[in-house]
């Protein structure tokens, strides 16, 4: 059974930085691409970042490039996002995606998908 767990989300003022994680199990973790995806109340889901099997490659949506950093670690099945320099626009809850192969930056191509955690940036 394929398990993405997200954690790391909480309450921080604008300015202010959180590292979310995503951890896998049930998968080849290193044949996967990993996706970090958000969704506000009223919104669609919407792609924040994507990163290749091997790391090599990263991917961003431009509302955050140069503050959010993706990463993963295969020796420990673990993705990460990296968020520095919050916005209240980057509320949301935040969801980790793995995909085999597809497109990084279309949801709909992504296999599994994690519980989601809350991120919320005060003003």
């Amino acid at each position: 059974q394929v398990q993405l767990v997200e954690s790391g989300g909480g309450l921080v003022q604008a300015g202010g930085s959180l590292r979310l994680s995503c951890a896998a199990s049930g998968l080849a973790f290193s044949n996967y691409a990993m996706g970090w995806f958000r969704q506000a109340p009223g919104t669609e889901r919407e792609f924040v970042a994507a990163i290749n099997w091997s790391g090599g490659s990263t991917y961003y949506a431009d509302s955050v490039k140069g503050r959010f950093t993706i990463s993963r670690d295969n020796a420990q099945n673990t993705a990460y996002l990296q968020m520095n320099s919050l916005k209240p626009e980057d509320t949301a809850v935040y969801y980790c995606a793995a995909v085999l192969g597809g497109k990084p930056r279309d949801y709909n191509e992504y296999d599994f998908w994690g519980q989601g955690t809350q991120v919320t940036v005060s003003s």
